[in-house]
């Protein structure tokens, strides 16, 4: 990636066409004002796991992170973080990996520890934007939904066309909290083959009419929730990569997740307080005798969300919850 030297006075929001979701929280909780004298950001390793267009990133460096790794499963979002990254020259590095393979992308560049390491989970507005990837049924599109286009891994219509009823209701319940996924998953079954997003939108709508739904949403949202994060083995994925940012983090670096629905935001609001906590051992037990001790600290004990401000420039960020821990 041909980078140039950094500029400071990098505008970040003027340099790329999204908006990072909860930017000012990011940078205050990652690059705390009172942090110790010690913690020179100039020598500060950051991990952006999922990089995106670059803003989050753009970002830490524009505030001073000596170096940083951003990884990403979709290619198309790479070049625009190359963009993006650009004037920070040999301080950004990308890689085309799955944040799941953070560990692996440090050892390769020869770090053994890092002190910052940023997720914003779930598909982007650019993903969404893109009709042709088929995260979105605003368009018309091939029902695809992989984060990495190019990984030959099954698809939405894979799925859709594949799956008997049960085990397809089963995917919209527990994907997407769905509770009409059983009728849903035999509306599919009798409409099938379905090879396009408006083509299983029109049916889902004809089955469970908009005023039938007790919200306003789209009655497909929540399918097409489920299906996406079926494809991209997402919630596993968040499950097994919070142990392995912990193990990066060197002593008093932070870890940020920015989750998108409540099935993300409970795995890692879980995993933050198991590993905040010094004794899990049943209450009936006197004396501990499990030998857990804390390894993190609870920078965030509620999720912190956007202000109305935000949410009128980025609705997107209406959803958004964010929650930080500190390595001891």
């Amino acid at each position: 990636m041909p980078l140039v030297s950094h500029n400071p006075d990098f505008d970040v929001q003027n340099r790329i066409s999204h908006i990072p979701v909860l930017l000012d929280l990011v940078l205050n909780t990652l690059l705390p004002p009172d942090a110790a004298p010690e913690r020179d950001p100039a020598s500060l390793r950051a991990i952006d796991g999922t990089v995106g267009a670059g803003g989050h990133g753009a970002a830490l460096l524009a505030r001073g992170v000596g170096s940083l790794l951003g990884l990403d499963l979709d290619p198309v979002a790479l070049k625009l973080a190359a963009g993006a990254l650009e004037p920070y020259g040999a301080r950004a590095t990308l890689v085309h990996a799955s944040y799941t393979a953070m560990a692996d992308a440090a050892r390769d560049h020869g770090w053994d520890g890092v002190d910052i390491i940023l997720l914003d989970l779930g598909v982007s507005s650019m993903q969404f934007d893109t009709p042709e990837r088929g995260f979105a049924f605003r368009h018309d599109a091939p029902l695809d939904m992989r984060f990495d286009p190019e990984s030959g891994g099954v698809t939405a219509a894979d799925l859709v066309n594949t799956l008997d009823d049960r085990a397809l209701a089963d995917i919209l319940y527990r994907y997407g909290e769905e509770r009409e996924s059983r009728r849903i998953a035999r509306a599919i079954m009798a409409a099938r083959p379905l090879h396009t997003t408006r083509a299983l939108a029109d049916v889902i709508e004809r089955e469970i009419p908009r005023y039938q739904r007790k919200s306003d949403i789209h009655p497909a949202t929540k399918t097409f929730q489920a299906l996406r994060i079926a494809v991209n083995d997402e919630l596993a994925s968040v499950e097994a990569v919070i142990p392995t940012a912990f193990d990066l983090l060197r002593p008093g670096g932070r870890l940020g997740i920015i989750s998108f629905h409540s099935l993300e935001d409970r795995i890692v609001k879980d995993a933050f307080k198991l590993a905040a906590t010094d004794c899990i051992c049943p209450p009936r037990i006197p004396i501990c005798v499990c030998g857990h001790h804390a390894t993190v600290a609870l920078i965030t004990r509620k999720p912190l969300i956007a202000d109305d401000a935000e949410i009128a420039l980025n609705p997107r960020s209406r959803s958004a919850k964010y929650r930080v821990v500190e390595k001891l």
